[in-house]
Order: structure tokens, then sequence, then C-alpha cells
């Protein structure tokens, strides 16, 4: 707490100080904000000071200044940004709550076009987007954007734009190679990190002009090797707790999971005993190799119009995390899109492919490599054997547990050895879960939109009632191969899944009182397979008693409608099958099943008093009945926020300082979450019991379906920018994020996941000494709540710091940057089961060539 609060104090003091002392300010906060303009915000150009939600910038000028290796990552460093890093090539973006690695309520935008992975719903971070030569600036609305865009945005939209080939021509070439791993904080010793980006772009003429854009990322992920046991008191009632816990079941070690439990009696007494499994380090490759390609044409029939047509291709190998964590094979991802744009419409349209080639996940790898060498009954009956004959020769029970497991695992696959790495490659070509580990999905997002400047094609009208309209519709289909593991199609195998969405919308803004009141309504409509349409309105008000003096109030709703795997996946995982929450996938199962957490009390209660009060087991299942529940919930509905906001931009100490606040406020209901339950293979009602306290003897699932409980959750951020003169600035944000309360709470509702407080704080300074240049970054957030499936807890706080110098060689038109994140090199996790993140070091050469 008190180091955020101390780097904005030392940015605020350091900012009056400047005022008092500095007399040669050249106002350059004032010609950069009051000239700004952003189109996310309203989907039409507006100034950024007048527009009427919460809109963030990032320009690609200002992210060369910071000490992040690319403008992707310095988003960090953007007020009322949460950054997490389930790999080193995999960064989710989010805002203001409810954040995950797989972040489906927060869509990412290249020039207006969605680039997330259909199957997923979100995208691979940055795979698809573009390189850094090619990035004009970022712009983020934090909160929702539904109203515009639909989309799923109900937490927030980045729209990554680019740099056209009419404005930006010539040659640019990023060499950047670093190292981490400093200090043998891992298992890896130093490492290189290497990523080269090159941008081309021509204008043959004022009417046609082409770029070409490549990229490739080459290093070794950070480690993720966390070995907190997360079933620590499942033997409480036997007194093993930690190495002696026979179901010890590490963060990072995968295999021995609940699924890979089973409960032995062994001299009248129940222990629950876990498959032994393997940890992460061992099983997967951290080798980064990632490489993009784009190529863009473009065509101006005439002054104000354009045609472009694009296409953009990504193969992706790092590491991947959401319910489990997985390794991104020969990944591929590839979108053709058109465009045609003028003064008073936009038509659009393109389509995205997906491919996950060699992909595999770690947990089923981990099960089935133990599977592969000796079944789960086999190996449960030789720690029975193998137990009791150590009891018999005076072994003490926790000994005798060590020893059984030792006995058991003979003749398991050793990581490192050439059976080991032979029945790794045979299992992880399965396409089956419940034998392998192969992940096998191909998909397709089309997607098609028009815009519509009403005010523009009837300029005369809308100007004598200062008023302007703007409409909208965009339609979209999901089509996904059926593989017979991950997705399967109920209707007829030989089928692809499809799945669509439409939607549209108008807005009207009008302008009072001398245009210093901005009032807007939009209304939107959006139907979906499966769903009921649905309406969802914004109304927003500006109000700029002078130009660098804004207020502004929002008010709407948003809804988000499942992802295609929330909707329709298939999975059978380690003898649970996660099913997909529409009527179509899981009929059925809600109404006849019991869920696991009932289940998982019950087990418990069963043997401790076995254990410790002498029941037999039969007893103890009659006595202890009543604790099984039946599944409450049912089939999806879409989530639904209602959000208010209140904000404010302006300038002050004579336009050097630029602020920016805001304030909101939300609520949620119909979360979108898992529950696990479980149907018993009888219907009879008296040996249903019996059969639910054997895993042997009920068919286990996991359901996407809608949480019971309505959610508040409040925050705000300040953002300042002050300017000293032409060679210092300095920049700081806090954030303040916080879960207000939770009604007819039911525990199924996602994870908060985001620290109460985010604070950062930067100095740039340009110039210095002829082309010198530099900047330092400190950056806090608190401690946070984490939940998710793979694990729940609690992430530390930390703080880091990044720093750069640069130096400008004009004449050969070469920039180098000398930098690193994380310098102290002091380890964080930004998310449990994720990574551990230290220091990258590197030096970056840019060479441009403007004319060619």
């Amino acid at each position: 707490m008190k180091i955020h609060f101390y780097i904005l104090f030392l940015l605020i003091s350091f900012t009056g100080f400047a005022q008092k002392e500095n007399s040669k300010s050249k106002d350059s906060i004032k010609k950069e904000v009051l000239d700004e303009i952003v189109i996310t915000a309203s989907r039409r150009s507006e100034n950024i000071m007048r527009s009427p939600i919460s809109i963030e910038q990032l320009k690609s000028a200002e992210a060369k200044k910071m000490g992040a290796p690319s403008i992707y990552e310095a988003l960090e460093n953007v007020k009322g940004v949460q950054i997490i890093t389930p790999s080193l090539g995999f960064k989710v973006i989010n805002t203001r709550g409810f954040a995950n690695s797989t972040n489906v309520r927060f869509a990412q935008l290249v020039d207006g076009i969605d680039n997330q992975a259909p199957h997923l719903g979100a995208p691979i971070a940055n795979a698809l987007g573009a390189n850094d030569l090619d990035i004009d600036k970022i712009e983020i609305i934090p909160g929702t954007a539904a109203a515009l865009y639909g989309m799923n945005a109900i937490n927030g939209l980045a729209n990554i734009q680019t740099k056209n080939p009419f404005e930006y021509q010539g040659v640019s070439i990023q060499q950047l190679t670093g190292v981490n791993h400093v200090g043998n904080v891992d298992r890896f010793s130093p490492k290189m990190y290497s990523q080269f980006n090159m941008r081309f772009a021509k204008a043959f003429n004022e009417k046609f002009a082409f770029k070409i854009n490549a990229s490739t990322t080459g290093g070794t992920d950070w480690v993720a090797d966390d070995r907190t046991d997360l079933a620590p008191n499942v033997n409480a009632s036997t007194n093993l707790y930690g190495n002696d816990n026979p179901a010890y079941d590490e963060v990072n070690g995968y295999g021995n999971e609940s699924a890979n439990r089973k409960t032995l009696n062994l001299d009248g007494k129940n222990y629950v005993v876990a498959r032994t499994g393997y940890r992460e380090t061992d099983i997967t490759d951290y080798d980064i190799k990632n490489y993009k390609a784009d190529v863009g044409f473009y065509f101006r029939p005439k002054k104000g119009n354009e045609l472009s047509l694009t296409y953009k291709t990504a193969l992706i190998n790092t590491i991947y995390q959401r319910s489990n964590r997985f390794r991104l094979d020969d990944y591929t991802l590839n979108q053709v899109a058109v465009d045609y744009h003028t003064p008073i419409f936009q038509v659009k349209g393109y389509a995205t492919s997906e491919n996950t080639g060699n992909s595999y996940n770690l947990r089923s790898l981990a099960e089935n490599m133990d599977r592969a060498y000796k079944s789960d009954d086999k190996w449960f009956a030789d720690y029975t054997s193998a137990y009791k004959n150590a009891i018999t020769n005076g072994s003490a029970i926790a000994d005798a547990h060590k020893i059984a497991r030792t006995t058991s695992d003979q003749g398991r696959f050793e990581p490192g050895t050439e059976a080991y790495e032979q029945k790794k490659n045979e299992l992880t070509a399965i396409n089956n879960w419940d034998i392998g580990a192969a992940l096998r999905v191909k998909s397709t997002l089309v997607h098609a939109e028009g815009l519509l400047n009403w005010d523009k094609a009837f300029a005369s009208f809308f100007e004598k009632i200062d008023a302007k309209l703007l409409s909208g519709f965009d339609y979209r289909t999901y089509i996904i191969v059926p593989d017979g593991n991950y997705f399967i199609n109920p209707k007829s195998d030989s089928e692809n899944l499809t799945y669509q969405k439409t939607g549209g919308f108008t807005q009207v803004t009008k302008d009072l009182l001398d245009s210093k009141l901005r009032l807007g309504a939009t209304i939107r409509v959006d139907k979906a397979d499966y769903f009921e349409a649905k309406f969802t309105p914004q109304f927003t008000a500006v109000y700029s008693p002078k130009e660098t003096i804004n207020f502004r109030a929002s008010y709407q709703n948003g809804y988000r409608f499942p992802s295609i795997f929330e909707g329709f996946s298939n999975v059978n995982s380690g003898g649970v099958k996660r099913v997909g929450g529409l009527r179509i996938m899981s009929d059925g199962i809600f109404e006849n099943s019991y869920t696991k957490a009932s289940i998982d009390k019950f087990q418990a209660q069963v043997n401790s008093d076995v254990n410790t009060n002498g029941l037999t087991q039969a007893q103890a299942i009659e006595k202890n009945k009543s604790i099984i529940q039946k599944n409450p919930y049912t089939y999806l509905e879409p989530e639904f926020v209602k959000s208010f906001e209140f904000g404010f931009k302006g300038l002050a100490l004579n336009r050097n300082l630029f602020i920016d606040v805001d304030f909101y406020y939300n609520s949620y209901k119909n979360f979108i979450a898992q529950v696990e339950a479980s149907i018993p293979n009888t219907t009879d009602p008296n040996l249903i019991p019996t059969s639910l306290y054997s895993r042997t003897t009920q068919s286990r699932y996991r359901l996407w379906t809608n949480s019971k409980s309505k959610i508040y959750n409040y925050g705000g951020s300040l953002g300042l920018k002050y300017c000293f003169d032409q060679t210092f600035s300095a920049l700081t944000n806090l954030t303040y994020t916080k879960l207000d309360r939770t009604d007819d709470k039911d525990g199924l509702e996602d994870g908060f996941n985001t620290p109460e407080f985010n604070v950062n704080g930067t100095l740039i300074a340009e110039n210095i000494w002829k082309n010198f240049g530099a900047s330092a970054t400190g950056r806090y957030q608190n401690n946070f709540d984490y939940v998710s499936f793979l694990v729940s807890g609690t992430v530390p706080a930390y703080w880091s710091m990044d720093a750069q110098i640069n130096y400008n060689f004009q004449k050969p038109g070469v920039i180098a940057k000398l930098g690193g994140t994380n310098i102290l090199n002091k380890t964080y996790t930004s998310i449990l089961g994720g990574p551990s993140i230290g220091g990258l070091y590197y030096l970056s050469l840019t060479w441009e060539i403007k004319k060619i």
C-alpha cells in the first residue's frame, strides 16, 4: 500500500514543483490533447476531450519512450488496464474486473476487425495483431462497449489502429535481442530472446498503395512451477498433511487431480489416494517460436473513399492457459478482410480460420502417461497390496504410503528417457483425452458489417438541427468442424456446427447550449441462435463549458452471448465430460444430476465417520445421504451488465497538465460459469447415495451454466500527464477496482480476479543530451483473490520497474534502445497457475528508410 501512494505523491509533488520553477513550458500537452481524434468511443471521429465514455489511448510514439519491449506490452502502463501473463508469448488485456486467462468479455480489434480465435471467443494475445512497426496507436474502452459493438464486449474493447500506406511509406526493420532467466531463479540458465519486425509500404500514386509486415519471436518461456498442495485437507481425519498426504496435488503438477483419486480402505481406515502425475516442468516444451505476417492492398477511387484487401497469417508455438494449461504447437490463424469506406458509409467483411495443429493438453498428457504403463485399477490394487506389506513389516503409516507409491510407480515413464519421449509423441497425437492429449480443432469465423452516417448523407438537414445520426449492422457465423473429442454435432456427425449472431444499432447525438452540451442515445438489438433478441440501450451526456473542461456521464446495458466453447463443447477429460450449456448439448443432464460440491462433502463426512466414529461404510453412507443435493442449475442464458459512469477530462496548470478521471458502478447477473455435477449409474433412490460415494459408479460432468448470484462492483481511475518542458514529461495513473457485494451468492460466479489498487508512474526524458533519451516506470499492485477451475487462492502483491535509454542516429536513420522490464529481477506471478515472471533485458535497433 505504501509504495503506490508514494509513487503517486512523488509524481504529483514533482508536477507542482515544476509548475512553480519552470517558465519555459511549450504548451505541448495542449497541442497534443486538444487536436487528438479518436474513433472507437462512438464509431465516428471525435475529439478525445469530448468522448462520451471513457477512452484511453497509447500512441506508438509514446510507447517507444517506455521500457516495455513492445507497444502491446506497454499497455500495462495505460490507465485502467490490467495485463495478466499466462506465458511470455501470451498476454491478456482486461479492464474493470473479472479477469481470466481466456478473456471472452473483452474484445480486441485491429482496424475494427476482430482478431479472436473462433473456438475460444477471445484473441490469442497479439498473435494475429499488428507488429510494432505498423501500429499507429491503440484505443481502449474500459467498460462495456456492447451498445455499439456487440461482440460480447461487456468488459471493454481495444482497437489497434495501423499505419495507412498512403500516409506512412518506406521500409522499417527492427531487431530486438534480449535475455531472460537471469540469476538462476528457475530451472534455466540465462536464455536468449529475439524479436524481429519488418514493414514495407509504398504508394505508387494517389490511388494505389500496398504494405507488407512480418514478425518473428523466439525465446524460452517463463516457468510455472507452483508446488502448493491444492488438496491439503482431504486426509485430515488421518492426520496426513504436506508431503505425507497421499492425495498431494501440486498447482503445476498434473495427473493427480480429483479425477485421479480413489478412496482406499486400508487397515480399517479410509484414505484418499491420488496417482503420482507429472510436473509441468517435466512434460512441456518452454520454447517460444511465433511468426506472423500480413499484406494489404489499398485503392482510393476518389478523395475520402478507400477500398482495402488484407490477408494475415500467424503460426504460434507457446503456452496457453484456461481451465487447464496447454502447449500450442503449430497453431495457425489466417484472416482475409475487405473494407470499403466513404465519408457516408462503410462496409466490411472478413473471415478468420483457426487450426490448433499439434497442440496438446498438459493435464491429459500427464494423466494418460501414468495410465499408459499401468491402468488406474491395477495401480490402486498394487498400492493397496504394497501398503499392507509395508505395515506388516513395521513401517509407520506415512512411510507405508510412500513405500506403496514407490512400488506402484515401478515401470513408470520417466521424463528425459527415450521411452518417455516416444510415449509422449504417441499420446499427443491421440485426439481423445480419456486416452490421449491432442487438441485438434478447426474453426472459422465469418463476419460482415456496415455503417451509415445519415448526417453525412443528408448534411444540410442535420446541420440545421445540429444533430448526428449513425446506424450500423453486423452479422457473424461461427463454423466448427466436429473432431469427436472437443466438439461434436449432436444432430449429425457429418455436418459442421454453426452458430450465428446478428445485430444492429442506431445512435443519435444532439448539441445544445451553443454546443456546450452534447446528448447521445443508442439502441441496439442482437439475436443469436438458441436465444431471444436482446435490446441494449446507451445514454450519454458531455458538458464542456470550456474547451479545456469536459464532464461526461453515461448509462448502458450489455449482453454477452455464450462463446462456442461455452455453448457447444463436449470434452472427455480424465473421466469428467465438459459439456456445453445449450440444451442441444446437455439435454437431461441438469435435471438428473447432483452437485459435485455436495458429493465431495458427503464423501468426506463418510470417510470421517468411518475413520473416527467407528461406523461401517454402509452405516456412514446412510447417516450422511441427506448431504447430497440435486443440481439446481439449468441451461445457458446470456450474461447481463448495467453500467453507470461519470468522468472528467481537462487541462490545468497553464494547460500543461492533462487530467482524466472516471468513476463507474456495475451490476451483473447470469454470469456464465461452470458447475460440476454427477449422474448416478442407477435410478433406484435407495442406491443413489452408494452410487455417488464411488467415482466408478457415477457419470461426472462439468457443465456451462449461469450463476444465480447478482454481483455489484465499482471503481475509478485517475490519470495525469504533465509536460515540464521540451525535455521532461511524467505520466501516472491510479486504478481502484472493488467488488462491492454479491447477492444470492452461490459460489459459482466468476472470480473477480483483480487487484483493488493498481498504480504506475513513468518519467520520460527526451534529448537529454544531443539525441539521448531515457525513461523509467514504477508499477505496483496489491494482492488479490484469484478463482479459477485450475487453482484458487491469493495472488501476492508485487512491484516492478522498467527502464530504457535510447539514442537516435539521425543520419543512418537508426534508433537504438537499451532497456529492461522488471529490471530488479524480483519474480512475481500475475495469475495463479501461471509462470513466475523475472527480468527481461534487451537491445533493440530500428532502422527506417522513409523514401523508397
